[in-house]
């Protein structure tokens, strides 16, 4: 495996992304409370650009006695990843689909070092 280059640090804000092309493997790098965490821009559902989606929180839900929506707010702790093409949503620390637990993004691994960003391909 080769150590690769991509980025200074503070290059990439948090819960911001930077996309990165490597011969012919696109990535998309993610900052989320200061780890950073790296999937190919491929869609487990059908391959579509998934890491060129809306980073947007996890919404909640409380239902009520009947089932029906009391209240929806926003998670503090979790962000995803809506792949354009289909809708399907991501978590960006896990790479999980939450609707379809075996669904996951393929991970990049990341070194962090000095204040840069390296993956491993």
């Amino acid at each position: 495996m080769q150590e690769i280059f991509v980025s200074n640090l503070e290059e990439i804000p948090d819960r911001g992304r930077k996309l990165f092309k490597y011969n012919e493997k696109e990535i998309g790098i993610f900052r989320l409370d200061g780890e950073v965490f790296a999937w190919e821009n491929r869609c487990a559902h059908q391959g579509g650009p998934v890491c060129q989606g809306r980073l947007f929180p996890k919404v909640l839900q409380t239902l009520g006695e009947n089932q029906t929506t009391e209240n929806m707010c926003y998670s503090d702790d979790e962000l995803h990843i809506v792949c354009p093409w289909h809708g399907y949503e991501y978590d960006v620390r896990t790479g999980r689909n939450n609707g379809h637990p075996n669904l996951r993004l393929r991970p990049v691994e990341t070194i962090v070092r000095e204040g840069s960003v390296y993956v491993r391909l």
